[in-house]
């Protein structure tokens, strides 16, 4: 269920009541940054991962779901994650990098061709090398990859058809350094701005425009003051299911096992509502009133020529070529297997 920070003791309130009758249900804070709201692909797979965990499992493991940043911003939630204080949540790509820089690699611009290209990469023999690596390295375990949108760019200035029209945009960038290097490879000025304030930054004026999924444009309503949006593609976009090991080392293995059901079931739902918005996108914009271009595959390599080697030669000095190398195997593989 959906609660506040207030909430968090009532359940060891009812257990204390009970006396030694039954023993108190382990407690799994779950936390999401997307709105508490059932047409959010986060907050509608979180409703669908409790109530299959906790039928699961015998109510033996209580969920407490803290969308909208509740349980602070990324870099604090991950935190929460290794140290044990928050159980499990689902963070963007970007908030990911803070404290494993390697996840950068995902942000290679213009990787996967479409979103079956990316499953099999993310779903496969890469995905769970991967994530034994961040394991290793964080004490945080990725159960799964989940959608964040295939990020396009916007802007209240002028349409973007080739490299050139983002020349002099000051462009809003989340605060990791790949995107600084992508924006800076295109020309635009980047502006590392939080998530949480963007939509006033944008308002004000303080940047001309930004680059996200179309989930995350509709969610906090971009669209509100920004006039013109492209269609590239840029970068498939990722969410990481994530739970403390903390925690996940002291359940059951039958309560493990039920972890992993549940987040496949999340996965599913979270995957399927952001894909369709994905591939939505340009009717979905026209409607809310934004100029929205398609580009050509000619205008698509044009950006990939100026952005692809800028954002690898930062890639390969923050998580090291291997990886790189690997990523882009795993892609040319799963595209020759279609």
């Amino acid at each position: 269920m959906v609660r506040t920070i207030a909430s968090i003791t009532a359940a060891a309130l009812i257990a204390l009541s009970a006396g030694t009758a039954f023993a108190a249900p382990k407690v799994l804070k779950y936390g999401h940054f997307q709105p508490g709201r059932e047409d959010q692909p986060k907050h509608k797979a979180a409703l669908a991962f409790e109530a299959c965990l906790e039928k699961m499992t015998d109510s033996s493991i209580d969920v407490q779901i803290f969308p909208a940043g509740q349980l602070g911003n990324a870099t604090a939630t991950l935190e929460g994650l290794k140290l044990g204080s928050i159980e499990m949540a689902v963070v963007h790509d970007g908030g990911i990098s803070s404290i494993y820089p390697a996840f950068d690699i995902f942000a290679l611009p213009y990787l996967f061709p479409n979103h079956e290209t990316a499953y099999k990469v993310l779903d496969g023999d890469f995905g769970k090398e991967f994530g034994d690596a961040m394991l290793k390295e964080t004490g945080i375990r990725l159960l799964a990859y989940a959608d964040n949108g295939i990020r396009q760019f916007t802007n209240s200035r002028h349409p973007i058809k080739t490299p050139d029209d983002l020349k002099g945009l000051k462009m809003r960038v989340q605060p990791s350094p790949v995107y600084i290097a992508l924006m800076e490879s295109l020309g635009a000025s980047p502006s590392a701005i939080d998530w949480g304030e963007l939509p006033a930054a944008l308002t004000q004026g303080a940047v001309d425009g930004q680059e996200n999924g179309v989930t995350n444009i509709i969610a906090a309503s971009l669209y509100q003051s920004q006039k013109y949006a492209t269609l590239d593609g840029h970068v498939h976009s990722l969410h990481a299911y994530l739970i403390s090991d903390v925690f996940y080392q002291g359940l059951t293995d039958a309560e493990k096992a039920a972890i992993g059901t549940c987040t496949t079931e999340a996965q599913k739902i979270h995957r399927d509502m952001t894909r369709a918005q994905d591939l939505a996108a340009e009717k979905t914009l026209t409607e809310k009133g934004m100029e929205v271009y398609v580009p050509t595959a000619d205008e698509i390599e044009a950006f990939r020529a100026l952005a692809q080697p800028a954002v690898r030669k930062h890639l390969d000095a923050a998580a090291g070529p291997e990886w790189v190398d690997k990523l882009i195997k795993a892609r040319d593989q799963a595209v020759t297997s279609q």
